[in-house]
């Protein structure tokens, strides 16, 4: 009887629909390609250990030069040093609009 009055006055949590993430087209893939690699410029980490590399982060831009549509790809690289479990990334590059594909001459192409 003391369960069901429990249940009673704390009904059991529904789980939370999961939050659709908004998720953008990727670039089209005839657009010629620039790859700028961002690493960190030591790969020892402070502990004498060196740096294993565990992945990457890739983000495309679109740029514009005149005429031409290219696709500006930063991979920021993910080391991990296994003795401490220190991660070290790249800091990100500053953008002209955050967490925004286009690069300051496609805006200026726009404007």
């Amino acid at each position: 009887a003391i369960e069901a009055e429990l249940k009673a006055v704390n009904p059991p949590v529904a789980p939370a629909e999961p939050r659709q993430q908004p998720r953008r087209t990727p670039l089209p893939p005839q657009f010629p390609r620039t790859v700028i690699c961002h690493e960190p410029e030591n790969t020892q980490c402070a502990c004498g250990c060196q740096l294993q590399r565990i992945g990457e982060d890739v983000s495309e831009k679109l740029d514009y030069t005149p005429g031409v549509f290219t696709v500006e790809q930063h991979v920021r690289g993910k080391w991990a040093c296994r003795q401490c479990e220190t991660l070290i990334q790249a800091p990100v590059p500053a953008q002209v609009i955050d967490k925004g594909i286009p690069t300051a001459g496609l805006l200026a192409h726009v404007m």
